[in-house]
């Protein structure tokens, strides 16, 4: 009675009902064009990075005074769950882990708090930076400016003054960072013995700079019904007008600081370079908002760069050094092709099968409408169009025709059985339970994924949602909408013309009625074939090995560099001349920029250090990573002493984000830091030795030798100074010091006062450098102070405030887990010191973490699927019948993977969880035919589900082929995925057609739910 008065409501309601479903058509359509686009989804990294800066001091000493008591106090805010933290000298980088999910805005402030209440008690002008960590600190797009008749300050001057405001006007950028070139300056280089002679000294000089270059405030006056502000202004504008200060004036007459100091135009002091293609260049990282779309800013950006307004100055060259809007582009051109393909192949296949026009086109216009109208609900979820969500939109490809097919089936056959016209509505609701239990099965194996945490639980996520998002829809539609597109449009000729059976099909009917009658009668005969099914896949998981992310080519990649400990700019720059004529001669490579003593990432960085960002050309012959191993290689036997390590920008960037920066990390923990130092270095060659690990770091980073002056109190008494007020002059002779700005329209120009490079340029120079005693007396520097050379220091690591060195590597041509079973193995035959501790970490303890959730999630995707089955059933037999059925397709999909060489990862576990839902699908269709438990039944259902199965199954596999061959950029993520369920999908039909009647009738027989004959 219900469903005939449900069935008068939608034939009541069918033109509102068809109209609602058209509006939400084109409501996604028109959120589709507005929907953000990016590469990968939005994802919130539980991470905080604190640089703290004390100027120079010994790394023990900075472990003590400034590392220490920022850890203890940062341990104390809500929510940390680890600290890490890397001292070098005068300089500290603590990362703060909170758990995933948690505040991060909050735990921020929370941090710089914790960091203020402790501030006073850190050495004298500690400065620090707090940030969270999320993709928005690393650049979407990046370009380079060169220029042949432009002065690096010039360039610079106008990329930031100029080019950057107008970037970051652009909608959705939130940062424009310049990097290279150079910033100009006024230098005031004073000459100590003029000094003395006038009886002055460098803390006069600066105080007369500060006193000299005035622009203040120094009231308001109020006179005839106006305000005036009164200012006291004395500046200065160039070099004569700072050699006119007055230092000293008397009887005598005066003295100008042109009187003690030369007045050159100089540019601020800086041990970086950044070079684009081989020249010297200034970069412009452009990073974009959270929720930015990646694709409208590049538009925008080519844009502003084409106009005419901008006004580039003859002789700069714009260069896209990095484009991310390339790869999001690619990516969803391969997932919009593959969902093309996928239904056009099941458009053919429909045809093949139905032999009927109209039934093809009604499937063919359900498929794009229930995409459309599932962009509405990632709307209201917040997402955005990236890898994930458009991958899991061309996954439900198979699944959201296979809902329409088994409609149509049901209406065709029915119509068929009865010989007669039948009201459509009436008879599509007799599928109405089925329809809604297959799909409840589908998605309800997705709500376990709510609950997973870190990178794999943010990227899953997105994709369960836009698939749990395509088949409620896909449902929807099917239920309502297929039915009343049927009515308009197929007549009862149609039905009698598809249900018209050919030669094979009426060939393959009689073999299917002789087999499954004869297992029904002896279902031992399964044995073998079952048995044979599980040894396979066994066999199967013990050969595939595991995994973490999928390997994806982002036509780019980042090379770091290290020279040896200690090693100058200079020096550096040389070596690194040799690596950019390798790159400038390897075919592949595109363009590429550097950074030395500077990183993409950030963080704390020596003048031997930096980075390659090197992009590929489109059309290769070599992949990724043989021209990755290639370049190593090259480097390691042409520039000996250059250690260098590659990956791509998205591995890399996530490493940075998430503090697990490489696959292999063994952390060795013990109280002793030189202990670690020389056990690290074992633990390193030991690891070599297994096959695949490349690129190893015993995590031993030795900062330059430095010069160590130490100053003794009692000399420097004796010549009426203090150590500060000699350390004062010193750091004003050599490094310089600002002492004023002079302000300009643009930007302020500072003027430095500092000493004759002549004086220190070599170490024995420091000794006799003059130092000017407050009564006016100069004495030499070795008459206060120690001179000597002290060796490099290692930078001290810790985590938890427990000291720790963390030997890393990457793995090459091998699966994760296989080689991590290696490295433990030689782990196993190493001795290590009393007090030392190992802990592995890196990805692979991220891997391990996730496999584990997801272990659990598709175990709770099989429960939930039981209690499914039993209240749609209420009978143990069909639900283990099912379950079983599943299972052994679950198996089959390690099969899948063994065959076409793929690991068990993150994205193949996501796959095999699906399989359970989709198996559980086409036997809950099974069993929505039986009207008796009869072995006649038995088989007539199974013939008539036979064309169906068989036909959405092979829908389903041709719509992931594209997915499962990796055809283009974004495939390669859904690749192992698409490969899992198309190995289920092919065990899956004889498995629901021959084994699970068999497996029921069995089971049937011993809950004694008897199966008559």
């Amino acid at each position: 009675m219900r469903t005939a008065s449900l069935g008068e409501w939608l034939l009541q309601h069918r033109r509102s009902l068809l109209f609602l479903l058209v509006l939400l058509v084109l409501g996604g359509a028109f959120t589709a064009l507005r929907l953000p686009v990016a590469l990968f989804p939005q994802i919130t990294f539980p991470r905080i990075v604190v640089s703290a800066d004390s100027g120079n001091m010994p790394i023990a000493e900075t472990q003590t005074a400034l590392t220490l008591p920022l850890e203890q106090a940062l341990r104390g805010v809500p929510g940390v769950e680890k600290i890490r933290a890397t001292t070098s000298r005068g300089a500290a980088e603590i990362s703060v882990q909170f758990a995933w999910g948690a505040p991060m805005n909050e735990a921020l402030l929370q941090a710089e708090a914790a960091i203020n209440q402790v501030l006073p008690k850190l050495p004298p002008e500690t400065s620090f930076h707090a940030q969270r960590m999320d993709p928005t600190v690393f650049p979407v797009l990046g370009l380079s400016l060169t220029s042949h008749s432009l002065s690096p300050v010039e360039l610079r001057h106008w990329a930031y003054y100029s080019l950057r405001p107008r970037l970051l006007a652009l909608k959705g950028v939130a940062g424009v960072d310049v990097q290279g070139g150079a910033q100009r300056e006024y230098q005031v280089v004073v000459d100590p013995m003029r000094l003395q002679a006038y009886g002055l000294s460098p803390s006069d000089v600066e105080r007369a700079l500060a006193e000299g270059n005035v622009i203040t405030a120094v009231g308001r006056l109020q006179r005839h019904y106006r305000l005036y502000q009164i200012l006291s202004e004395s500046p200065v504008r160039n070099a004569k007008a700072i050699a006119a200060i007055v230092l000293k004036s008397g009887p005598n007459g005066v003295v100008n600081l042109g009187d003690v100091a030369r007045i050159e135009p100089g540019t601020v002091p800086q041990w970086t370079t950044v070079t684009a293609n081989g020249q010297n260049a200034v970069l412009l990282n452009i990073r974009q908002q959270i929720g930015g779309n990646t694709v409208a800013i590049d538009r925008a950006l080519r844009a502003t760069l084409a106009s005419p307004d901008l006004r580039v100055p003859p002789g700069v060259r714009i260069h896209t050094w990095y484009d991310q809007s390339q790869l999001i582009t690619a990516a969803a051109g391969s997932v919009r092709d593959a969902i093309l393909i996928g239904a056009v192949l099941a458009a053919l296949v429909l045809l093949a099968f139905l032999r009927n026009l109209r039934l093809t086109f009604i499937v063919a216009i359900t498929l794009p409408a229930v995409l459309l109208a599932s962009v509405l609900m990632l709307y209201v979820f917040h997402m955005s169009f990236n890898i994930m969500t458009l991958g899991g939109m061309a996954a439900a490809v198979g699944l959201i025709i296979d809902d329409a097919v088994v409609m149509l089936e049901h209406l065709m056959h029915r119509f068929s059985e009865a010989g007669r016209p039948l009201p459509i509505l009436p008879t599509a609701l007799e599928l109405a339970r089925p329809l809604a239990g297959s799909s409840a099965a589908t998605i309800v194996i997705f709500t376990p994924l709510a609950f997973l945490s870190g990178v794999s639980g943010a990227f899953f996520q997105a994709l369960a949602i836009a698939i749990a998002s395509a088949l409620v829809v896909s449902f929807l539609v099917a239920f309502i909408a297929v039915p009343l597109l049927a009515e308009l449009l197929l007549r009862q000729r149609d039905a009698e013309a598809v249900e018209h059976e050919g030669r094979f099909q009426q060939a393959l009917g009689r073999w299917y009625r002789r087999t499954v009658g004869a297992l029904l009668q002896r279902p031992i005969l399964l044995l073998p074939a079952v048995g044979v099914l599980l040894a396979l896949s066994l066999f199967a998981y013990s050969q595939v090995g595991s995994g973490f992310m999928p390997q994806m080519d982002e036509g780019g990649f980042v090379l770091d560099y290290t020279a040896p400990p200690g090693t100058s700019l200079a020096e550096t720059d040389r070596l690194l001349n040799q690596v950019q004529e390798i790159l400038a001669h390897t075919p592949e490579v595109a363009s590429y920029s550097r950074r030395t003593g500077l990183q993409l990432g950030g963080g704390l960085t020596e003048a031997n250090t930096g980075d390659f960002f090197i992009r590929l050309k489109d059309h290769r012959q070599r992949d990724i990573w043989q021209i990755m191993a290639a370049l190593r290689q090259e480097i390691h036997d042409r520039v000996p002493g250059l250690r260098v390590e590659t990956g791509q920008l998205m591995e890399d960037l996530i490493g940075d984000l998430t503090a697990v920066p490489q696959p292999i990390e063994i952390k060795l923990f013990g109280s002793d830091p030189k202990v670690l130092e020389r056990t690290a270095p074992k633990v390193a060659g030991a690891i070599a030795k297994v096959p695949g690990v490349t690129e190893i770091f015993d995590g031993v980073t030795v900062v330059g030798d430095g010069v160590d002056i130490r100053i003794d109190p009692v000399r420097a008494a004796i010549q009426g100074m203090s150590p500060g007020q000699i350390t004062s002059q010193l750091q004003v002779l050599m490094d310089g010091k600002v002492a004023s700005r002079i302000p300009l329209p643009e930007e302020t120009i500072g003027i430095r006062v500092r000493g004759p490079h002549a004086l220190w340029q070599r170490i024995h120079d420091l000794e006799r450098l003059p130092i000017l005693a407050p009564d006016g007396h100069y004495f030499q520097l070795r008459d206060v102070a120690d001179i000597g050379v002290a060796a490099g220091q290692a930078e001290l690591h810790s985590e938890n405030l427990k000291p720790m060195v963390a030997v890393t590597a990457r793995i090459e041509g091998r699966s994760l887990g296989s080689t991590m079973a290696d490295v433990k193995k030689a782990m196993h035959g190493l001795t290590l010191p009393a007090g030392v501790q190992i802990v592995y970490g890196g990805l692979y303890a991220e891997q391990q973490r996730a496999m584990q959730q997801l272990a659990l999630v598709l175990l709770a995707a099989i429960l939930l699927v039981a209690l499914l089955l039993l209240f749609l059933y209420e009978r143990f037999s069909v639900v283990l019948a099912i379950l079983a059925t599943d299972l052994l397709a679950l198996g089959a999909t390690f099969i899948g993977l063994w065959l076409t060489g793929i690991e068990r990862n993150l994205t193949a576990m996501i796959g095999m969880t699906m399989i359970v839902g989709i198996v559980t699908e086409t036997a809950i269709f099974y069993f929505a035919e039986l009207r008796n438990d009869s072995r006649e039944e038995l088989v007539r259902a199974g013939q008539v589900r036979l064309r169906p199965v068989l036909m959405t199954a092979l829908i389903a596999i041709l719509a992931l082929l594209p997915l499962a061959l990796g055809i283009g950029a974004g495939a390669q993520m859904q690749a192992p995925l698409a490969v899992a369920i198309i190995a289920g999908l092919v065990f899956e039909i004889p498995l629901v057609l021959l084994v699970m009647p068999a497996i029921y009738a069995v089971l049937a027989r011993i809950l004694g739910e008897k199966v008559s004959a």
